[in-house]
């Protein structure tokens, strides 16, 4: 009888749970009720018609070096063609893109012309990502008459591009954080109106689930637990603070810049605006590149960034912004 590292032993061999031992046996998919899943086995559950698809892994190794002057830079243009970044070369994309719902930097397109152009977003994202390489798509579903389902939407185009979805995470902004005093009826059941407190993280991965080339996590013990839940509570950004109508937190995407690559990983943002993804990858020790057609945002977004260097990735955005502004 042999007892490894963690002091179990198997269940062939103590199968009484002798000597006081505590006995590791995997679990398997259940016909009745939830299994605990501690080393499961779920070849019985993907082997069900419901799982129709085989998923090939991406076979090609190959990954591509980004030139050094391309790094740490957010280039003023579409990222519709995204021509500096080489095939296979980013390992995150992370960004929240524009909504279309009357913003000052959004164009007045239909839901169609819309979800065209975040498709054509995509599908370059698919082309710059490494086999493996991860996305994580920040959105919120819009309007009430009817509900547009963004989400959806965008869970649709992705995988028609080829990225496997990985899974959706609720980002719960906080009790009432959005302000909204939109009930419908009130007290009445004639039309009340459901109010959204959370918002949307869509992930995928192209190719293949995990990532053949190693590297260096930073993430802790009890962050990776928190991460790994489909629910994460993080208050939102102040816009008035940030300088840009709709920014998202920079320990949002800290934390799924951890949970998602290694240390020195190039992570992009295709719709960078005030900068949130460059200030959390240089906090974290990665790269980045972004594009943002505003120029105003784009000089908000460097000079968050240069004020993060200056204080030595200390406490940021105190006095970020007095730089874009001069």
């Amino acid at each position: 009888m042999v007892i490894d590292s963690c002091c179990r032993l198997s269940a062939r061999n103590n199968p009484l749970g002798l000597l006081g031992v505590r006995v590791s046996r995997r679990t398997v998919t259940k016909s009745f009720g939830v299994s605990k899943r501690e080393g499961h086995d779920s070849s019985v559950f993907y082997s069900r018609k419901l799982y129709p698809m085989q998923i090939e892994s991406e076979s090609s190794d190959l990954i591509n070096v980004i030139p050094g002057e391309y790094l740490d830079r957010i280039f003023v243009r579409s990222s519709e063609a995204m021509s500096e970044v080489p095939d296979s070369s980013i390992s995150f994309m992370v960004t929240s893109p524009p909504y279309n719902v009357g913003k000052d930097y959004d164009a007045d397109l239909s839901l169609l012309e819309y979800l065209e152009f975040l498709k054509r977003v995509l599908a370059e994202t698919y082309r710059v990502l490494l086999p493996g390489g991860r996305v994580a798509i920040n959105v919120a579903n819009l309007g009430r008459k009817p509900y547009i389902p963004l989400n959806s939407y965008l869970c649709t185009i992705s995988e028609s591009i080829g990225f496997l979805m990985r899974g959706e995470i609720i980002w719960v902004k906080g009790k009432g954080a959005s302000g909204s005093c939109a009930w419908g009826s009130w007290m009445s059941a004639s039309n009340p109106t459901l109010r959204d407190l959370h918002e949307y993280i869509l992930i995928f991965s192209k190719g293949r689930f995990d990532r053949r080339e190693k590297g260096r996590s930073t993430i802790s013990k009890e962050e990776f637990i928190a991460a790994t839940t489909s629910v994460w509570h993080i208050p939102p950004e102040s816009a008035r603070r940030v300088g840009h109508p709709a920014p998202f937190p920079v320990a949002l995407v800290e934390r799924l810049i951890r949970l998602y690559t290694f240390e020195r990983d190039v992570v992009l943002d295709p719709f960078m605006g005030s900068g949130t993804s460059a200030v959390a990858a240089k906090r974290t020790g990665r790269h980045f590149i972004g594009y943002e057609i505003n120029q105003e945002y784009a000089e908000i977004a460097m000079a968050r960034v240069k004020n993060l260097e200056a204080l030595g990735n200390q406490a940021i955005e105190e006095n970020c912004l007095a730089a874009a502004s001069t």
